[in-house]
């Protein structure tokens, strides 16, 4: 059967007190409508279409997916009106599901649960039991336990606000009935609108079943209202990678202070300490170690690597047995060989650093390419950048950098080279000879500094 997916998101979310839409805020760096989507496309869902309203056409706008059908609601009648708005997006389906874009953590197993509640019975609908069901629709059953409708809290009669049984808003129904039932809708309730809800006491009057299933966990139907349940549902949907990972044999120090943005791919016996942050695609080779307060994005890192804490790499790939850190930033487009040392306060932009070269202290590495067993001093600066235009500095196989040494690119440093300390290289240096500039030193006798005089 074909299955069509309609997803509401034409909320105004007046609560998230922002000018962003509410389904555009991020969970995991994701807009939260863009976790739904891909819940949707899990399903194999043959048509999505996501209903728009506040935001105008922001909301399309941040998605680039061919795929998708959008409809505006330029009106907000309420949640029947908004599904019958993308029921022409429908036409060919034999089954309508309705999702909601600021319910971002549903699982695909709860929602082909209900799709299966679904395959003998026009209508099912997931619902969820809460402790505290303040503010839902509740399940009205008969005692035979059959679902007869739902009531909205504001219409509630105060024996309906004792159920704890609660409508998600999630439903799946045979298009041809819903069309119908929604064509029958009338907002004669305490908010004027038109309720998706009432299709289920439509169902019930013409004899039909109501079918109900239930997700796994309570957060999987929660929805984000204000930014305090955005970052509740954040901190589930971490723990929720946290656990994923560990299973497949990550060790997290900590995994309530671990956060995953991204995709992580590891390899065996990956140990990764505290308030690390994991953005984009990122891959971690066998026996790497990252340290505490450390952000990795969009990276690769070869195996047993060991980044020491406070580092930054970003869009780098980094060899096999070389040691980052701590404090290292490694921006993008550094790629460097194995068995290299990037070490404190040292930067390396746009670079090429070959096999069993050390970069250790201070030092700035810009638009350069390294060769192998290269030492760079402390204090070392590549100046690639003349105010208009970037140069290229490159520097040969075993050469040796003094420390507080300027190479201004375009410079070339040859094989076995040695810099010496301080000085400041404008034009090539030959291979296999010592470079320097540097005035030459004067002492001069019986000079004094100024000292203030004492009172």
């Amino acid at each position: 059967m074909k299955l069509g997916v309609v997803i509401l998101a034409a909320g105004q979310g007046t609560r998230m007190r922002s000018e962003l839409p509410k389904v555009l805020h991020p969970l995991a760096d994701r807009p939260l409508l863009g976790h739904v989507i891909a819940t949707a496309r899990g399903l194999g869902a043959k048509r999505i279409a996501v209903v728009y309203g506040h935001g105008g056409e922001r909301v399309p706008g941040a998605f680039t997916d061919s795929d998708l059908i959008w409809v505006e609601q330029a009106q907000q009648l309420g949640t029947g009106h908004a599904v019958e708005q993308a029921l022409p997006a429908m036409a060919e389906m034999d089954r309508v599901l309705v999702l909601y874009g600021d319910v971002p953590l549903t699982s695909l197993d709860t929602l082909h649960g209900l799709l299966q509640a679904a395959e003998q019975t026009q209508l099912a609908l997931l619902t969820v039991t809460l402790a505290d069901p303040t503010g839902y629709g509740r399940i009205v059953r008969d005692d035979q336990d059959r679902v007869l409708r739902i009531v909205e809290q504001k219409d509630a009669s105060a024996a309906e606000l004792e159920i704890d049984e609660v409508n998600t808003g999630m439903l799946v129904a045979d298009r041809p009935s819903l069309v119908q039932w929604l064509g029958q809708l009338e907002n004669d309730n305490a908010q004027g609108e038109f309720y998706l809800t009432d299709i289920v006491a439509k169902a019930v009057a013409e004899g039909g079943e109501v079918h109900s299933a239930q997700p796994g966990e309570a957060y999987e139907v929660m929805g984000v209202n204000d930014r305090l349940q955005l970052a509740e549902l954040e901190r589930c949907f971490q723990r929720l990678q946290a656990e994923r990972l560990m299973r497949q044999g990550l060790t997290l120090r900590d995994p309530a202070r671990f956060d995953l943005r991204g995709t992580l791919t590891v390899g065996r016996d990956v140990e990764i300490d505290v308030n690390v942050l994991i953005v984009g695609d990122v891959t971690l080779g066998d026996d790497v170690r990252v340290g505490a307060n450390t952000v990795i994005r969009n990276s690769r890192i070869g195996d047993g690597v060991q980044i020491f804490e406070n580092c930054v790499i970003d869009r780098a790939e980094v060899g096999a047995a070389s040691i980052i850190g701590p404090f290292s930033r490694l921006r993008p487009e550094t790629v460097l060989s194995e068995r290299v040392h990037v070490g404190n306060f040292v930067e390396i932009k746009k670079s090429e650093v070959a096999e069993g070269s050390k970069i250790n202290h201070l030092s700035y590495v810009g638009d350069t390419t390294v060769g192998r067993s290269v030492n760079i001093g402390a204090g070392t600066i590549t100046c690639n950048y003349d105010g208009a235009f970037k140069h290229r500095t490159i520097i040969g196989d075993d050469a040796f950098i003094g420390s507080d040494t300027q190479l201004v690119a375009p410079v070339e440093v040859g094989a076995g080279a040695t810099i010496g300390a301080g000085s400041t290289i404008t034009r090539d240096a030959p291979p296999e000879a010592l470079t320097l500039s540097r005035p030459r030193q004067t002492s001069i006798p019986g000079w004094s500094r100024p000292r203030k005089e004492k009172k």
